[in-house]
């Protein structure tokens, strides 16, 4: 758990990354790097990112969501749309090594902050940008959000209990896979620059994303042509792997190779259940799930899910239970991996915070600030890294250009 005020030591230490995303996709991806240790200067416009101001819950004037995802950031306060502003910007860029954005297509264009325009000021310069569709396609104008994509991939169409209605997955699946791509695709680029000393541009499309998660259930549409609904917690080749009730809680278990199957039966007191020809490996058991799951269902409700678990760990067998929020958030294994941190609150109060889940060995990733107060870096940016001198940064702002938090 870092205070705020421990420097850095993670691998990305020495890299500088201009983001000029908001909402969730971009920021998301650029606080992981932050974690790394890269300094992620974020540019906002005038009235400051929207998810600042984003119910129900908030830490001063910001949100519980913007603190989320924004943590080990610097605030730049910048009205791009003004040539003041975009100079400003460009001076960034000659001292950056990523310049970072989640417009929609088209706009980089219009602000005239696009690859081909930053790259003159820095020829190295690698530009990422994430979009709900791509640069190319019927689709790239679009609007759209992590709901759509979600239901546009085809994940949602297998999400939700057999024979129901589809549903989207209860975390923002789109959004941070986006953010999680980008990441790689910067890293990637970082790595070439390295190899070749050339900059280059880079694009991540949310849906491209989701279609990626597809996997092996495309391949078994592109195999067999059958188009799959709903799966709820099972799976479409594995018996038995899902969610079973339990007289308290419901609880998920994975023994469909034949010797977790074996033994899950012997644990939980039913071993004829292993010797049944219907059941008897794999094959038969995806054959005859019908009547499988029945029987194991009737059985498990039996007991509590702490009992059966207990059991069924004893025997080696994967399973664990379906957490609330509250359990998985106090579970001594989340909290032994520092899956749970605290950072300051507007008040220098602690505030629990989700961690960081790369943990490494030569530069560890144990540094976390709280997220910015909108334009709080502006003046020490500005002076400190460009040089720009009082009495233009205070010209800059008379003009509107930039919001100073002071």
């Amino acid at each position: 758990m870092a205070d705020g005020k421990k420097e850095s030591s993670g691998p990305l230490k020495g890299i500088r990354i201009i983001d000029l995303s908001m909402m969730l996709a971009g920021p998301s991806g650029s606080m992981l790097m932050g974690d790394m240790g890269a300094e992620i200067i974020k540019v906002e416009p005038l009235a400051g990112d929207e998810t600042r101001v984003g119910p129900p819950y908030f830490y001063g004037e910001n949100s519980a969501y913007f603190y989320s995802i924004n943590r080990n950031k610097k605030s730049v306060v910048l009205d791009l749309k003004s040539p003041e502003g975009r100079q400003v910007l460009y001076d960034l860029v000659k001292k950056a090594d990523v310049v970072y954005d989640n417009y929609r297509p088209g706009v980089t264009d219009r602000l005239q902050t696009d690859y081909e325009t930053l790259k003159k000021y820095n020829p190295k310069i690698i530009c990422c940008s994430i979009s709900t569709y791509g640069y190319d396609g019927p689709y790239r104008d679009r609007p759209g959000y992590d709901l759509i994509v979600q239901a546009m991939s085809g994940g949602m169409s297998i999400t939700g209990e057999p024979g129901g209605s589809p549903v989207r997955a209860g975390i923002p699946l789109g959004d941070l896979v986006g953010g999680l791509l980008a990441v790689h695709g910067v890293l990637g680029a970082i790595i070439h620059r390295q190899k070749t000393g050339e900059g280059q541009r880079l694009e991540v499309s949310l849906l491209d994303g989701q279609v990626y998660l597809l996997t092996y259930i495309a391949q078994y549409y592109f195999h067999s042509g059958n188009i799959p609904g709903p799966i709820g917690s099972g799976h479409q080749s594995l018996v038995p792997y899902q969610a079973f009730k339990t007289k308290d809680i419901q609880i998920v278990i994975v023994a469909h190779q034949d010797h977790h199957f074996q033994r899950l039966c012997k644990a939980i007191g039913k071993p004829e259940w292993a010797e049944d020809p219907r059941f008897s490996n794999r094959t038969k058991r995806l054959e005859n799930k019908s009547a499988l799951i029945p029987m194991m269902e009737a059985h498990l409700m039996t007991r509590t899910g702490d009992e059966w678990l207990e059991a069924i760990h004893q025997a080696g067998v994967p399973a664990g239970p379906i957490n609330t929020l509250d359990r998985v958030l106090s579970d001594p294994q989340v909290l032994t991996r520092k899956m749970v941190v605290e950072i300051d609150g507007p008040g220098k109060e602690k505030i629990k915070t989700i961690g960081n889940p790369l943990k490494m060995g030569k530069t560890p990733i144990d540094t976390f600030t709280r997220p910015p107060m909108l334009g709080e870096h502006t003046r020490e940016v500005l002076m400190n890294l460009l040089g720009y001198s009082t009495e233009k940064i205070e010209g800059l702002k008379e003009k509107g250009v930039i919001k100073l938090a002071d």
